[in-house]
Order: C-alpha cells, then structure tokens, then sequence
C-alpha cells in the first residue's frame, strides 16, 4: 500500500507509541493530523522530539477525546484512523476511575461516530493486553476470556466492544490491535522498564512493587510496524490481533538484565505502594501471536536485549525525564 499523501489521523499522537507511529507514516510519505490531548503550555508531548521534517508534514489538533465536536473536526477527509488515545496508567485508574472511563469508552464512541459519518477507509482500535488479566492459560490467543481487574483494563474492554459493535452494525471498516507491553525510548516513568532503568543509572538499589509479575515486552519499533501493517491489510477487517514476541518475563529477571547492560549488580526492593492491589494484579502475559503472523505477515524484529540497550541509550540522554526517587502513577 502507497502511504504518500495520504490524511492519516492519529489519536494519542502526542504519547509513546502514537509519536513513534506518527514518525513511521511520514516516513512513508503520508500526511499526519495529530491529535494530542490540549494543555496551557501547548506542549505536544513526545512529539516535542521529533524533527523539523517531521513536523513540516503534521498538522497538530490539540482537544479532549471526550468532546465530540473536536473530534469531529480532526476526522474530516482522513483516510486512515490510528486510534490511540487514552488515559494508559493503571494506578491513575484506581484514583480517578471516572475520568479513565470517560476518556477510553467515551472518547472511543466519538472516534467511532465520526470515522462513520465520514466514511473514513480504515481505523484502528488500539487495545491492550490487560483486556485478559492473569493468564488462564498461555500462550494468551484472542479467544481467551476478558477480565476487568483493574477500571484501566475494564474501560480498554468496554471501548473494544463498542469497535466491535460499529464493525458488526454499521460496516466499520475496523481493525483492533491488541500490543503486549510495548517499551522503549520515551516511554515514562510510570512503566516498568524506565522505572527499572532510571533508578539502575543513579544507584544499586531498585524500588519496585512485586517482582514477580511476568510480561511480554515488545519493542516499540515493532509495535508500529504492526500498525502499519493492520492498516494495509484486507484480511485484517473486523478482527482482533496479538502483537507480542511470545516469550515471558519475571520482573525480577528484568532487573537483572538491565543490571547486566548497565554493568551493575542491582538489588530490588519490594515496597508495597508500588503494588497493585491483591485481586487486581496480573500475574501472566504471553502472547500468542500466530494470528499476527498470518494475517499480516508481522514477526518481532528487536530482541529483549537490543531493546533494553536502545532504551538505556534513550534514558541516559534525557535524564531530566526521569525523577528515580520519585514513584510515577
């Protein structure tokens, strides 16, 4: 598929994953409307690191995904819709409940009404892999059953019906994709692996909440690589896909490989305001990502290792984005 001026809007584009896939669509030539969540300071979040290339081709709408007219406004003429845009952090969610469900269902209903009153080509639902809580069995293939276990997890899930129903009701030409912990260069503190990373560059000693939780991290570069590819593919209408490597990891066995890069020998601390509570922490993600593989021809490039090293490259030249001492929700 031919990207080159093409309208594409990305929500979220201001965040982690959305400005590395805003950086990948003009890459390919496209024209990108991003929509980024409006603040005083009309800071564009990450995207503040892209380069003066990139944003020669971007066109920035600040708004709330929660006001309709907004996002009426910057889906008009777009080919394509790469919906990102949510409120992400899980213990964020245990606060403030209401305002999470409000932005990730809500905030989806409006994409989803204006990608069909503008007979938009294509959108994507961006998911997540909390949709299916702990493991009931893995490797994790989309029919394994959703659970809430925390209100982020519960509002991902009611957004993800909502697709659902615009595909099977209306012909919403819908794609979900459902990453597995996506990491990399700007990501925040809030997850794991800068946490992890930002504290190994300063001292020995790791504060984190449990240790044992096991993960399936993705590189972002082939978290957007599957993006594009869902976005190109036919094949991929109305369904549901894993975007994981396939393989497992102990948070502890992170901070020893992070120890490894960094050259240090690091000691975890398990402090219990960094954990989740009992019944709402996942224990088990692993993808299965065979369904990635045949329907859109996507197979993980970067390996855990390289990915850790790309990321400890990132964190140590932009250390004013990390506070170690500090516990980000």
């Amino acid at each position: 598929m031919d990207w080159n001026n093409r309208l594409v809007l990305v929500t979220g584009a201001g965040g982690f994953i959305g400005s590395h896939l805003v950086e990948s669509l003009v890459a390919k030539g496209a024209h990108v409307r991003a929509f980024v969540r409006y603040n005083a300071r009309g800071d564009p979040g990450m995207l503040r690191f892209s380069s003066a290339e990139v944003f020669s081709r971007l066109e920035i709408i600040a708004g709330d995904l929660r006001d309709t007219e907004a996002v009426r406004l910057a889906s008009q003429t777009v080919d394509t819709i790469f919906h990102l845009g949510a409120l992400i952090a899980i213990p964020y969610s245990y606060i403030h409940p209401r305002e999470v469900v409000e932005t990730n269902i809500l905030g989806t209903l409006n994409v989803l009404m204006a990608a069909r009153d503008f007979h938009v080509r294509r959108i994507i639902q961006t998911s997540t892999s909390e949709v299916y809580g702990t493991a009931q069995y893995t490797p994790i293939d989309e029919h394994h059953p959703l659970q809430g276990q925390s209100p982020y997890s519960a509002s991902k899930i009611g957004a993800d019906q909502i697709a659902e129903s615009f595909h099977r009701s209306f012909g919403l030409p819908l794609a979900t994709l459902r990453p597995f912990n996506t990491y990399g260069p700007r990501q925040s503190a809030r997850a794991v692996i800068p946490t992890i990373i930002s504290q190994a560059l300063v001292r020995d000693e790791i504060h984190i909440g449990s240790l044992h939780p096991m993960r399936d991290y993705t590189f972002v570069d082939d978290t957007v690589e599957g993006f594009v590819k869902i976005a190109e593919s036919d094949q991929a209408l109305g369904e549901i896909i894993n975007l994981g490597t396939g393989l497992m990891v102990e948070v502890g066995d992170l901070i020893r490989l992070v120890g490894e890069l960094v050259g240090k020998q690091l000691h975890p601390v398990s402090e219990s305001n960094r954990k989740r509570p009992e019944n709402s922490e996942v224990l088990k993600l692993q993808s299965d990502n065979r369904k990635a593989r045949e329907l859109i021809d996507w197979v993980p490039q970067v390996s855990l290792q390289e990915g850790l090293h790309r990321t400890i490259e990132w964190v140590t030249e932009h250390p004013s984005m990390y506070q170690p001492d500090r516990y980000t929700v």
